[in-house]
């Protein structure tokens, strides 16, 4: 059986990376200074805290193991620890919503203070959680780049009709602090289906338990955390690489991360340094892209996260051609089957896609289809015929329109004339049979339309003449 780390252990482990400070993508390398990582612990000091619990009141087992927490971490670096308390300066019968007070502000080395004002405390309130985590925006210092942590430690549910879960997401939306952890502490309250949407939830149901939950939590928040992330084929070789990868905080909805995914000569991943106390979605920027959703990472471990992300290219081929009557040709892609567009690109460009099958619109006159497939590791050419030129050489004013001829003998619009506007145009066109269907403007009657069929060849210009009635 493995022997189980201490927290004594795992706190100095941490405290190595606490030095080095870990790298975030906005700063694009990693920071000289370390980041100061600050825990506040929230703690219920309301009138059910005094419930006996296995012999002993509860408060008396939190503040005690709180105490001897706050001493094994009182001498690490770039660490900072406050107290905040509610339901301690009001008795119960007053009713009191807003009980609740920074007991002990954020400071280095402060294990002292904290340990005195948990023998000061006396619990006999009510549980303003919701106006307690609101409070709790104050007690952080304005430091965008410090990692901010709340840890509640309650054996209630809110008392004052305050929504907890809306406030504790809307500071996580500011960057007030990280995900919080929640500590539900008593056996016969099962509270915590009320409790895990404010963040983490623990229930600790004895004490033994409370006693492990708390040295787990304060080691996922110290401890280094490292992902690797692992690009295949479809065969799951490591092959792929060179793609931007964005860790998306899950609550804000704004990148945390962003790294372009490098490889080894052995073909092995970087590893990242991630902040594991939040919640990500991981967007690996292929084309289209793909994303996973809600990463599972553990905190203080080496993490590897495998994506098959098989990738080919797209060689948008101009035809051979001097000079093109089109100017710049788009092209419109889209996944088979799918009305959404995966890519907009000019003619004469490559892209990689990932592996499947496309549809790739050519915006000629008339647009062509062409359903491709796109291969790991391979290029897919997909180009267009040299357009021909229609001349329309009559100057009649009229309505006109003009349809491509298809193999059995039915007709597909392709452009209107300019309605009620001169007919004479020059209209770079690709090769096939057409039918032009016009009338002038001065005809008397829809039996004076004019239908006149025409070809174009590539690199030639067809005439059609109209004549007015």
């Amino acid at each position: 059986m493995a022997r189980r780390i201490s927290l004594r252990n795992l706190v100095w482990l941490a405290a190595l990376w606490l030095l080095a400070g870990p790298l975030r993508a906005q700063q694009g390398a990693p920071s000289s200074q370390p980041k100061t990582t600050r825990i506040l612990f929230v703690l219920d000091a309301s009138g059910s805290m005094n419930a006996p619990w296995e012999g002993q009141p509860r408060w008396n087992v939190a503040k005690a193991l709180l105490a001897k927490m706050a001493d094994s971490l009182n001498a690490y670096p770039n660490l900072e620890l406050a107290l905040r308390a509610y339901g301690h300066q009001h008795p119960n019968t007053e009713n009191n919503c807003e009980d609740s007070r920074l007991e002990v502000p954020f400071a280095r080395q402060n294990a002292a203070a904290i340990k005195q004002k948990l023998q000061d405390l006396r619990p006999q309130g009510n549980t303003p959680i919701t106006y307690s985590l609101g409070q709790s925006a104050q007690d952080f210092p304005a430091d965008r780049n410090a990692r901010n942590v709340l840890i509640l430690i309650t054996d209630g549910l809110e008392s004052c009709k305050g929504d907890p879960c809306a406030t504790a997401l809307a500071l996580q939306r500011k960057r007030v602090f990280l995900k919080p952890f929640v500590i539900g502490i008593g056996a016969e309250r099962e509270f915590g289906e009320q409790l895990k949407c404010l963040g983490q939830y623990y229930n600790a149901a004895d004490v033994k338990t409370f006693r492990t939950i708390l040295s787990d939590v304060i080691a996922q928040t110290l401890a280094k955390t490292t992902v690797a992330v692992n690009l295949t084929d479809e065969a799951g070789r490591p092959v792929e690489s060179n793609v931007n990868l964005t860790f998306v905080n899950n609550v804000t909805e704004q990148p945390e991360y962003n790294y372009v995914h490098w490889r080894d000569a052995k073909g092995q991943p970087d590893v990242l340094d991630i902040d594991a106390l939040q919640s990500y979605d991981l967007v690996i920027n292929t084309v289209p892209p793909v994303r996973q959703a809600n990463l599972v990472i553990r905190p203080g471990k080496a993490n590897v996260l495998t994506y098959k992300t098989p990738q080919g290219t797209l060689n948008l081929q101009s035809p051979p051609i001097t000079t093109n009557p089109y100017g710049v040709v788009q092209a419109v892609v889209r996944a088979q089957a799918s009305p959404a567009t995966v890519l907009a690109r000019a003619f004469g460009a490559k892209q990689k896609l990932l592996a499947g099958n496309y549809e790739v619109e050519i915006l000629t006159l008339p647009r062509i289809i062409r359903r491709v497939a796109v291969k790991q590791g391979q290029e897919t050419t997909v180009t267009y015929e040299a357009p021909g030129t229609l001349n329309i050489v009559s100057d009649l004013k009229g309505y006109g329109s003009i349809y491509r001829l298809n193999q059995d003998d039915s007709q597909t619009w392709v452009y209107d004339l300019p309605p009620g506007g001169s007919s004479k145009i020059n209209l770079p066109m690709q090769p096939g049979p057409y039918r032009l269907v016009y009338r002038t403007a001065t005809a008397t009657g829809s039996k004076f339309t004019d239908v006149r069929s025409f070809t174009i060849r590539s690199g030639q210009t067809s005439s059609v003449s109209i004549f007015g009635k």
